[in-house]
């Protein structure tokens, strides 16, 4: 409800047209109980036909309006309170692609998938015809009053069925509450088993572990069906309780009524029209039990969605060096994952200044992906900064900044889109000729000629359809289309076969002529018998620059380094 009353209050005038329609809807639904009454009452009696024509033509004018106003308040409601919707759509996919990889990732994949496929529950549940019935409800006590009106002792007969309705309710609706939350961490468990399923198909047959997935699979099933069964049950009694409930509502007044009429206090017709007004007034509530579920899981939804859109999310505003000359400088820097006390590496030190070349190295684990995504502005230090140019990478904008640099990570992956779209990303300005060029350095050419659609093939499940090499060959090209100061390949040559690898040796060469800043992760020996400053990840807690050939290393790199 409290969503609800967010998109009322975010558009009091309309929300004044929607009440005052359902103000006038209700008042109109008035008229059937009412005809009833006229007709035993004055026609029965008296055998009026005029009497008879005239109350059928006013009651259908009535119903007539009735429905009117309905649609009006339905058309008001889709217009103008679903836009939410769309709000919280485009906004939770926003936080997707902007909120920092950290905050990002403290939430499982699974679940953010969960959180994404909720929105569609949110958007169903807050549709037109549901916030109608929900903006019924407090209209219920314009048949109460009317009932009371007719009979002060059936309006108070009916007002305590209303009540215990809305009580037992309620307290469905909490009940309700645990179970419904724990289904949907259930399903984000589901959505990454199939997740696994889809990715690694090729694993889990050839290391046979479908029976590991399938045990997991299994309990998922078992537990989901099982919270499904027990929220389908207490659904089933609360919809029960409230269908009885409006029997035993019908049987009291009646019985109450029926000894009042033999008291002389109420007349038949009376009688039976208090019975039509109890029911109306008792209708909305009984819908609004049949919503429980689905009001539960939209809160439950928002509730995640709340939980996204708080994630911190990357600047865009700050900084942007007008000619940023390729400068990079590490100032007592360390790194730990989450709540790690042991830190990948700590306190480096290292002025790299434009034009520069150097190579990190280090065993696998050592951090050395992880400071080329922190080289990106993907990841921040734990402690420390990185200079560009002497000014804080952290001030500087996130989107900017990538523009200025050349990346090849060590597993790449594209979007879903065309292979020009991909390769364009960075630097969408990029002519034709260029384009090609950069494709011809990657080695790329007989991939694109032979491929049906050329530039305009569409990569599918992120590339990982591709090979290795072709995805790699793909990334090395996209890297060339930037026009960046600051190159940064992760170990470039691991996947790519000996005319892959030619074409990166070539294109580290073109880019170190032309005066760029290269920041080389690799162990591959070919690309390190040729390096003469070697960053060691090796060495920890802090790292160690090697000098290789000292003699003939030319004075662009300087460095402090802590003892």
């Amino acid at each position: 409800m409290k969503e609800l009353m967010r998109r009322l209050s975010a558009h009091p005038f309309i929300t004044g047209e929607l009440l005052a329609a359902s103000f006038f809807a209700n008042l109109l639904a008035l008229a059937s109980s009412l005809f009833v009454i006229q007709v035993l009452q004055r026609y029965v009696s008296y055998g009026v036909d005029s009497t008879l024509a005239t109350l059928t033509v006013g009651v259908i004018a009535a119903i007539v309006l009735e429905f009117i106003f309905r649609q009006v308040r339905l058309i008001l409601v889709s217009e103008h309170l679903s836009e939410a919707d769309e709000r919280w759509a485009i906004g939770a996919f926003g936080i997707m692609t902007t909120a920092k990889i950290t905050a990002l990732e403290s939430l499982p994949a699974g679940k953010r998938r969960e959180i994404l496929r909720g929105l569609d529950q949110v958007e169903t549940t807050y549709n037109g015809a549901n916030i109608s019935t929900l903006m019924d409800i407090p209209f219920a006590f314009l048949f109460l009053l009317a009932l009371t009106l007719l009979n002060t002792t059936l309006g108070a007969v009916a007002f305590l069925f209303i009540l215990g309705a809305n009580g037992y309710h309620l307290y469905s609706r909490k009940r309700l509450a645990e179970p419904t939350r724990e289904l949907s961490e259930t399903a984000a468990v589901g959505n990454s088993l199939i997740a696994t399923s889809n990715r690694i198909s090729d694993t889990i047959r050839a290391f046979n572990g479908g029976n590991l997935l399938m045990q997991a699979w299994a309990k998922y099933v078992k537990k989901s069906q099982g919270l499904r069964a027990h929220i389908g049950r207490r659904q089933g009694q609360a919809q029960s309780f409230s269908q009885s409930l409006q029997a035993l509502m019908g049987v009291a007044i009646i019985a109450i009524g029926a000894m009042l009429v033999v008291a002389g206090d109420l007349d038949v017709s009376v009688l039976i029209g208090a019975n039509i007004m109890a029911a109306r007034a008792l209708g909305p509530i009984s819908r609004y039990a049949q919503l429980n579920e689905q009001l539960i899981k939209a809160t439950q939804t928002i509730e995640n969605l709340n939980e996204l859109t708080d994630l911190d999310v990357e600047r865009d505003k700050g900084t942007q060096i007008k000619n940023y000359k390729g400068g990079i400088e590490f100032k007592d820097m360390s790194f730990a994952f989450g709540e790690s006390t042991s830190p990948l590496f700590e306190a480096l030190s290292l002025k790299i200044n434009p034009g520069s070349v150097i190579m990190i190295t280090g065993k696998n684990g050592t951090g050395k992906t992880t400071l080329s995504r922190m080289l990106v502005g993907l990841l921040d230090p734990t402690r420390g900064k990185i200079l560009v140019d002497n000014v804080d990478l952290a001030q500087t904008v996130p989107a900017w900044w990538r523009t200025q640099v050349a990346y090849l990570p060590q597993e790449p992956n594209f979007l879903n889109a065309s292979i020009r779209d991909n390769l364009l990303c960075t630097n969408p300005d990029l002519d034709n000729e260029a384009l090609n060029r950069c494709i011809h350095d990657a080695g790329l050419a007989s991939f694109v000629n032979e491929s049906a659609d050329g530039l305009e093939t569409q990569i599918t499940d992120n590339g990982y359809t591709l090979s290795l090499g072709i995805r790699r060959r793909l990334a090395l090209a996209r890297a060339l289309t930037s026009a960046g100061k600051l190159v940064i390949f992760d170990d470039p040559t691991e996947g790519l076969d000996d005319e892959g690898r030619a074409a990166v040796f070539t294109a580290m060469q073109t880019l170190s002529k032309q005066g760029r800043t290269m920041i080389i992760t690799t162990a591959d020996p070919q690309i390190l018998r040729g390096a003469r400053l070697i960053l060691d990840l090796n060495s920890k807690p802090v790292p160690t620059l090697k000098r290789v050939s000292p003699s003939a290393r030319p004075k662009l790199v300087s460095e402090e380094q802590s003892s």
